[in-house]
């Protein structure tokens, strides 16, 4: 009984194998060989897929430049071409990648300046949620910072330099975040360093005039009169048509601002020279 299952057994694997072998057999010839093309046709299907939206497929292409031609000037043009594809399908860490190795392999070429460019914005674009971390974002400075130091005269400083500053209003807004839930919560001295880090360290950002403001609702909640109204003048000299100048002047003095004048004189001059 026991020969027979062995038997039995072993007449069906032979076949199996036998079938195993003719498969794998059948799919190694229908694999297509490998065949070398001509550079510029490579590159073309390439940049064609760009144009069609199909970035993933385009940075494959342009990949293949460089593995089938790797010493031609081609090549040098698809290791770029290939992080821009990248960055357009939202691969952004790939796309910082293969930036960073076009940046290290070729520091004198004429694309190096968009090359610096590019990898900031992979950076710019993943900038998150004030409520999240935001270390992304200070390396997006980082980065687009280089871009400005190194090529002030480049088509590309002027945007490096606008996104830096909607960064840095973003950290500061980080900033702001935080100080608010601490003043939600009542710990006031904790709320009182971060409003006053957006006042110091982001005075040109869009946050100062509420940051300032929570300055003169914090001192007014601990009691500390003077240093209200200091932080009041201070924001009425420099924002004296805002809305947050109108509630800190009434939570000060108890009473609106004198709207035929931007700034209620007669105690701002006495506080001058705070901060």
């Amino acid at each position: 009984m026991i020969s027979d299952r062995r038997f039995s057994l072993r007449s069906l694997v032979a076949p199996l194998a036998l079938a195993t072998a003719l498969g794998l057999g059948a799919c190694s010839t229908d694999k297509p060989a490998y065949v070398e093309r001509p550079v510029e046709e490579l590159y073309n299907d390439a940049v064609d897929k760009l144009n069609q939206g199909n970035y993933e497929a385009a940075s494959k292409a342009f990949d293949e430049v460089e593995r089938q031609h790797p010493y031609s000037v081609w090549a040098t043009k698809a290791q770029i071409m290939a992080a821009y594809a990248l960055y357009e399908n939202g691969a952004y860490d790939d796309a910082a990648v293969a930036l960073n190795r076009f940046i290290d392999l070729h520091p004198g070429n004429r694309d190096i300046a968009y090359a610096y460019y590019l990898r900031g914005l992979c950076y710019y674009e993943q900038i998150s949620d004030v409520r999240r971390d935001q270390q992304i974002t200070r390396q997006a400075m980082t980065y687009l910072s280089d871009v400005v130091t190194r090529f002030p005269e480049s088509p590309y400083a002027r945007d490096a330099r606008l996104k830096i500053d909607l960064a840095r209003d973003h950290l500061a807004g980080k900033e702001m975040s935080v100080g608010r839930y601490y003043l939600k919560g009542h710990q006031y001295l904790a709320a009182l360093n971060r409003f006053t880090a957006v006042i110091n360290s982001y005075d040109q950002t869009t946050h100062v005039p509420e940051a300032l403001y929570r300055l003169v609702e914090i001192n007014t909640i601990l009691g500390l009169t003077d240093e209200a109204k200091r932080a009041a003048a201070v924001l009425g000299h420099n924002f004296p048509g805002s809305d947050w100048y109108v509630d800190a002047y009434a939570l000060v003095t108890g009473k609106k601002p004198d709207q035929g004048d931007e700034k209620d004189t007669s105690w701002y001059d006495a506080l001058t020279g705070w901060f």
